[in-house]
């Protein structure tokens, strides 16, 4: 019987705070932290700022040949404009 009402109540909870109402509360807090007037505004362009940095390096390292051979042809055709 303790198993049923230990179900029960997962089961309720489950449904009155469903992953769309926890995600909603997450950005409701992030933008309001990062809008908060009496807050300080380095703090919200830092934490741009690194996520920017960190795309950045996530881009990088999965396309860093593809980057590396379209840099070359740019610098093979500069080189032989000024040439």
């Amino acid at each position: 019987m303790k198993n049923i009402r230990i179900a029960n109540s997962i089961t309720e909870e489950r449904r009155t705070n469903s992953m769309r109402k926890h995600m909603s509360n997450v950005l409701l807090r992030a933008r309001n932290a990062l809008a908060n007037p009496s807050g300080d505004q380095m703090t919200g362009w830092l934490i741009v700022v690194l996520i920017v940095v960190v795309v950045g390096a996530v881009f990088m390292t999965l396309y860093q040949g593809s980057i590396t051979t379209i840099w070359n042809s740019i610098v093979d055709k500069i080189t032989g404009l000024l040439s």
